[in-house]
């Protein structure tokens, strides 16, 4: 139900919204590996790595179109080193308020980049529950569950799932350039 090429945008998509949305500068290090991928009927059971055991919470962005809806899941701990990480100089707010922000943004980026070839996109508010939730992604029957381990300079880490359950055949090739990149900011209408 989903294509090769569509499997390969959505990831490339969410890849480039990490890289400049969720690392700090334009120039930080940031690596993404693969954790497990599982795509519907391609896959045998078994081979998923268990998230909930890496991480202690997740932040769930949802992005629905009429044809799917895509679940984009951020994995992270509350510890020194992430808090650090993303608070940066601003160390009144709390950690998970400047977190939900920078995974908005990251999420509002992949929408950006989803708006070129699916124009009717709706994101839903973030919410932060518990990484023993992750597996139950699995009853959707999501045509697409892949996940990675991010790492920011070389001590942050995170995991991000990308679950997308589609009720129409996709097929499209996302153009992922530099050029394309709006820094996140507001569009006003």
């Amino acid at each position: 139900m989903i294509s090769a090429h569509a499997r390969d945008s959505f990831e490339r998509i969410l890849h480039h919204a990490a890289r400049t949305r969720l690392a700090r500068t334009a120039h930080a290090e940031c690596e993404i590996v693969p954790l497990a991928v599982r795509h519907a009927d391609a896959t045998p059971e078994g081979t998923e790595v268990d998230l909930a055991a890496r991480h202690a919470n997740v932040v769930v962005f949802t992005i629905s179109s009429i044809g799917f809806r895509l679940l984009f899941v951020l994995h992270f701990d509350e510890d020194d080193t992430t808090a650090a990480y993303f608070a940066g100089d601003d160390r009144d707010k709390p950690f998970r308020e400047v977190f939900l922000e920078q995974g908005n943004l990251c999420c509002g980026a992949i929408n950006q980049a989803l708006l070129n070839d699916f124009p009717d996109l709706g994101m839903s508010t973030p919410y932060v529950l518990s990484a023993r939730c992750v597996p139950h992604l699995k009853q959707l029957k999501p045509n697409l569950l892949s996940s990675w381990d991010i790492t920011f300079d070389g001590s942050v880490r995170l995991a991000a799932t990308l679950c997308v359950c589609a009720h129409a055949p996709l097929d499209f090739n996302a153009d992922v350039s530099e050029s394309q990149d709006s820094s996140g900011e507001l569009e006003l209408f």
